[in-house]
């Protein structure tokens, strides 16, 4: 399907007449926007100049509705100048008005040296997109961009004030608090009612946007006081002469530029203001793309819209238009009213283009006081939610730590914004995050760490080896950690490893299934780890998942090599059973598992008398089963008892997809299955032979007989099962009390 087929079908199922209100509402909400917001860009030359800054506000977001479209974007967005751009420019101008070299060329040659500085923003922001850093900008800390936001609408309130205050000439926002004293109170009503009129439309008029409604009561307002003959007392208006017609002030006088000889000492200002504002427009664009998103939305590619805007803020700087962008306001108004394709945004552009060539003359009379009440109100309603929630908790003592860092960077990356610059602001909240969030990995990456005096691996063995591992578990060490190992946080667990085999320690295990990341520097400090621990005779021992990402890069690094494959185990409890298995080897007292074991020797046997074993061995069945066979599967009838004489044996959960569970495994020596003699249930699980598996089998049938014919036997049986049972209970009570420590 064609682009032309493509945008038909969407006509054809959306209806027209909502495609043209909204553009008409939306257009009737950015003309006195685009006005306010162009006239910060001209503030510093002086309140003659307003129609000239809102002039080329018009011209901006007329020139960027109808390039948008025509450059392919298919949305109902509205564009227009953005007050964070438009401040930077006006920081500009005010600095390239007192500059040395421009002063002997006049006002001409200030401004095209401010529109070359446009026109090559725009072709920086361009580039941005073609070298694919839109993607990359979006990666900016969200405490970073909510200052950013915050410091837009803090900007965008505070050059109100001189307006509302009704000083006849511009003011810097710091002066107009210091006069405060000198506001006039006729304008700051007029501000009041504007303001009630908009906190109020939503109520009132539900229907009209309440932009125009807090616009047409402060100009009604305005001109009412002005007949009962208080016009001395209320602030100007727009146009300093209403109705004057006056030619186009702001085409860019390139051709000057270049001829004057002091062009040489001024691109280094013109290169670097250019590049400033590239970086400026970029991010706020990319910030209103977020604030514009609807659930359901196709993302918008960040970096198309840099290409796009940088084309039109290029053809705009050339028109006598300034930097444009996304126009949050207008574009939510479009869609409420129906816009939902670029028909509704070239409705939009068609009335500020109308607007622009046929009615301007008449807007000068707007109040400017009326006009920037109502953006006051703008800025209030753009200061972020997020950072307003988090200041809320702040009050009430409620934030965490790194809320309250999260905070704190909020207010500094706004502040600086507002008082230094807003480029330095940026940069310095972005390295500041970034700093922060090293601090932050650079924590400890365990997740939790013990010894194996209780908490075991779930190999079931005799009561003579747990009481073994209850002596000697201490000397294996278990860390669990979570998170990225870096150069950081791989320090902190070395040096952490370091003080704490200060206690003898004869295993390491590092279970590492829960590492998201490990750089080359963390797997050098593993590599250093390994030695170091050899060194005093202590084995370390890995549990990594496979196949991983950390497993990946520990086998690139030579980490698994070096450690060896003997000593990597794909999950904690098997890292733990080996370290066990060592611990019982090294005591010399643990039974070679290739040797049978003698009934006598079991833990069943415990206290048998010499004529109670031959009454047990009587009754009892030995039962050779093969490697990777089950004994006996879940959910069959409990008729037998076993006690392995040689071999294991591993009790699983089957899983609907077709995995399983590990739950235990039974070392030689042990007993399994003993459940059936005491209630005849059905299995809870399955048993699988892990080798060749030999066992005394004791049925429940045999089990009435020895009981018949020696029941001293049988209840010293009973005893030693039902102590059995309390040993492990009592085991895995440690164990959970250990692992919730």
């Amino acid at each position: 399907m064609g682009a032309n087929q493509l945008m038909l079908e969407r006509l054809r199922g959306w209806p027209l007449r909502g495609e043209v209100v909204g553009g008409l509402v939306s257009a009737g909400v950015a003309i006195p926007l685009a006005m306010g917001y162009g006239m910060f860009a001209f503030v510093a030359l002086g309140n003659q100049y307003f129609p000239d800054g809102a002039l080329a506000g018009l011209v901006t977001a007329t020139v960027l509705g109808f390039a948008c479209v025509a450059l392919g974007d298919k949305s109902a967005n509205v564009y227009a100048p953005r007050v964070i751009t438009t401040f930077f420019l006006g920081i500009l101008l005010y600095g390239l008005a007192r500059s040395a070299p421009l002063q002997s060329g006049g006002l001409t040659l200030v401004i095209a040296a401010l529109f070359s500085i446009i026109l090559l923003g725009g072709l920086f922001q361009a580039l941005f997109g073609l070298m694919r850093l839109g993607t990359l900008i979006r990666f900016i800390p969200q405490p970073v961009m909510s200052g950013f936001q915050n410091a837009a609408a803090a900007l965008l309130l505070l050059v109100q004030s001189g307006n509302i205050f009704g000083f006849d000439r511009s003011t810097p926002f710091i002066q107009a608090w210091k006069d405060v004293a000198h506001a006039r109170p006729l304008s700051l009503l007029i501000a009041a009612a504007t303001i009630a009129a908009m906190w109020q439309s939503r109520r009132l008029l539900p229907k009209v946007p309440p932009v125009l409604v807090g616009l047409a009561a402060g100009t009604f307002v305005y001109y009412a006081l002005g007949l009962a003959g208080l016009g001395v007392h209320l602030g100007s208006t727009l146009g300093s002469v209403p109705f004057n017609s006056f030619k186009v002030p702001n085409y860019p006088h390139f051709a000057d530029l270049a001829r004057a000889p002091q062009l040489l000492s001024l691109l280094p200002t013109i290169v670097g203001g250019a590049l400033a504002l590239a970086v400026v427009a970029s991010i706020d664009a990319l910030l209103c793309t977020k604030l514009l998103a609807q659930p359901g939305e196709p993302k918008v590619d960040g970096d198309r819209l840099l290409i796009r805007l940088g084309a039109c803020n290029i053809l705009a700087a050339g028109l006598g238009g300034i930097t444009g962008g996304l126009n949050i306001g207008p574009s939510r108004d479009n869609k409420a009213f129906g816009g939902r394709t670029p028909v509704s945004a070239l409705v939009n552009a068609g009335v500020l283009l109308l607007t622009t060539l046929v009615l301007f003359p008449a807007l000068s009379y707007l109040p400017c006081v009326a006009l920037s009440a109502v953006i006051a109100v703008i800025a209030v309603q753009h200061f972020d939610p997020w950072t307003l929630h988090l200041a809320k908790r702040a009050a009430a003592r409620l934030a965490s730590r790194q809320a309250m860092l999260d905070l704190a960077l909020i207010v500094l990356v706004a502040g600086l914004s507002v008082l230094i610059d807003i480029v330095f602001a940026v940069f310095l909240g972005i390295a500041l995050a970034a700093l922060l969030f090293l601090v932050r990995m650079s924590r400890s990456v365990i997740r939790r760490m013990y010894r194996c005096a209780s908490v075991r691996s779930r190999k079931r063995r005799t009561v003579r080896e747990m009481e073994l591992l209850e002596m000697h578990g201490p000397a294996i060490l278990a860390i669990e950690l979570q998170g990225a190992l870096f150069f950081g946080s791989g320090e902190r667990l070395a040096a952490e490893v370091d003080a704490q085999t200060l206690q003898e320690t004869k295993h390491v295990v590092l279970d590492l299934r829960r590492v998201t990341e490990i750089d080359s520097t963390g797997s050098q400090i593993l590599l250093e780890l390994n030695g170091e621990l050899a060194a005093r005779g202590t084995r370390l021992l890995l549990a990594l998942a496979q196949p991983s990402a950390a497993a990946a890069q520990l086998a690139d690094s030579g980490v698994l090599a070096a450690i060896g494959e003997d000593r990597v185990f794909r999950d904690l409890d098997r890292a733990l059973q080996r370290a066990e298995d060592d611990l019982l080897s090294a005591d010399g007292r643990a039974i070679p598992e290739e040797r049978e074991m003698e009934l006598a020797d079991t833990s069943i046997a415990h206290g048998f008398s010499a004529a109670d074993l031959p009454a047990v061995a009587k009754h009892c069945e030995r039962r050779v089963v093969e490697a990777g066979r089950e004994v006996f599967s879940a959910g069959e009838p409990g008729r037998e008892l076993f006690v392995i004489a040689k071999g294991s044996a591993s009790a699983y959960l089957r899983q609907a997809d077709g995995g399983d569970i590990r739950l235990v495994t039974f070392a030689q020596g042990s007993v399994f299955g003993e459940l059936a003699l005491l209630d005849a249930g059905a299995r809870s699980a399955t048993v699988t032979a892990d080798s060749e598996l030999t066992c005394y089998v004791l049925s429940d049938e045999s089990f009435a007989a020895l009981s018949a014919k020696a029941p001293a036997t049988a209840l010293k049986l009973l005893a030693n099962l039902g102590r059995l049972l309390s040993h492990r209970l009592r085991d895995a009570n440690r164990t959970i009390q250990q692992l919730e420590e």
